[in-house]
């Protein structure tokens, strides 16, 4: 084999980017380096991997597209020989690929990533954001570690250690008529117009609760982007149904929120640490999901109010 490692993580960089410039910046190498390695690679390898547009950076041919996740894998095989030496000394380092439900990321990933580098210094954490299915799918194919998500129709192939429950809420503009009201019902909701968060398996869990009621819920806008939603229903679009609770009492564009209880009994969402079932953790695994069994529970969740309902509204984002 007549190229390196460190070749590969050149070309994963730049195609990753799509730019040599961009590259550079990310790993902090030389843009001369990171061109002659590519060229490199492609004479080893006798394919092209590039095309090259003049002032607009790179775009993947084909066979560079399927290389780059074969590239990936090998680096990501190789940067697991750290983990295996470190395990057998029962040090903790090595890189961790954590993935996150987007709906928990903004407020779960930044307090738990920094803690646990900073107690591990010999540790870095690769974020990956996305939905349940995407998560899923991430750790059945090695993409992914760990990964912070729901009891979302978990199969029995991902292993899940629940850490939190989260009751559903509801979410209004302050200047909206329930707002001041103590708790509500999903059939006092049932006419008034539904600003769905529209994600895979949670758009099922949300909807699954009208069913459970009887009621037909009318739903006047969908979005995949929390924050979206979150903002349409500041600005007057309806309401939300949410589990997670934000310390923050403001949607993006600066307008508050309030939360109300919804009355009844109603499944929660348990936030949990999922692993692949059949792989044995490793020493950085088992470490990362300790710190997050320590530092997640109904008292305190990073980024969150804790999961108590009282008869009073409450302003949330």
């Amino acid at each position: 084999m007549r190229f390196s490692l460190r070749q590969l993580e050149y070309f994963i960089a730049a195609g990753e980017t799509g730019s040599i410039t961009l590259a550079s910046e990310m790993i902090h190498i030389s843009q001369p380096s990171i061109s002659t390695a590519i060229s490199h690679l492609e004479r080893e390898l006798n394919v092209q991997l590039f095309i090259r547009h003049h002032a607009q950076g790179l775009s993947l041919t084909p066979v560079g597209r399927a290389l780059l996740s074969e590239a990936k894998r090998v680096v990501g095989q190789a940067e697991s020989l750290y983990t295996v030496a470190a395990d057998t000394i029962g040090t903790v380092r090595g890189t961790l690929s954590l993935g996150c439900m987007v709906t928990l990321a903004p407020m779960l990933v930044p307090e738990l990533s920094n803690g646990f580098v900073a107690a591990f210094p010999e540790t870095t954490i690769r974020h990956v954001e996305g939905n349940q299915e995407d998560l899923l799918r991430g750790l059945r194919r090695s993409e992914v570690d760990v990964a912070l998500t729901y009891d979302l129709q978990v199969p029995d192939d991902i292993a899940f250690v629940p850490l939190v429950s989260l009751p559903p809420h509801i979410v209004v503009a302050e200047t909206h008529p329930l707002a001041q009201q103590s708790a509500v019902t999903l059939e006092e909701l049932a006419e008034q117009p539904l600003v769905l968060l529209d994600l895979p398996l949670s758009r099922e869990y949300f909807l699954a609760l009208f069913m459970a009621a009887g009621v037909v819920p009318t739903i006047a806008a969908r979005s995949a982007y929390p924050d979206v939603v979150r903002a349409m229903v500041a600005n007057g679009a309806g309401y939300a149904l949410f589990n997670v609770r934000p310390r923050s009492d403001h949607s993006l564009d600066g307008r508050k929120l309030v939360s109300i209880r919804l009355a009844g009994e109603h499944r929660p969402m348990t936030i949990g640490v999922a692993t692949l079932a059949s792989l044995a953790k490793s020493k950085l695994i088992e470490a990362f999901q300790a710190h997050c069994e320590a530092r997640i529970s109904r008292a305190y969740i990073p980024g969150m109010i804790a999961p108590v309902m009282t008869d009073r509204p409450r302003v949330e984002s």
